[in-house]
């Protein structure tokens, strides 16, 4: 084999590889081609999920938000329980104190 027949087989056989190639290349994009239906679809998807996101974001805001107005309210609620406790002990102390008092005044009689 001479130079020229060498050039012209290797030419011949670059220019079959590309044939291939292109032709995969083409028959790739004509099976798995996403059509503007499946584009749009897509978009529409994304779109509802950003809007899931920001929902679920401003329930989770609404939720912390519910939550610190709900432990305030507890607090308020405990320490004005405690309150009540403390002048029902306080009443409680008075009240024996007035039977005792009582007690010694009808024991004197």
């Amino acid at each position: 084999m001479n130079r020229t027949e060498f050039i012209t087989v290797t030419a011949i056989i670059l220019f079959a590889a590309f044939l291939l190639g292109w032709l995969a290349s083409w028959l790739v994009h004509r099976l798995f081609r996403s059509t503007r239906s499946d584009m749009s679809e897509l978009d529409h998807m994304a779109q509802q999920l950003h809007d899931a996101e920001e929902a679920r974001d401003e329930a989770i805001d609404r939720l912390e938000e519910r939550e610190g107005e709900l432990r305030s309210k507890l607090r308020g609620a405990e320490s004005e329980l405690e309150a009540a406790m403390d002048g029902l002990r306080e009443s409680r102390a008075e009240v024996e104190e007035l039977r005792g008092y009582i007690e010694r005044k009808l024991a004197r009689r």
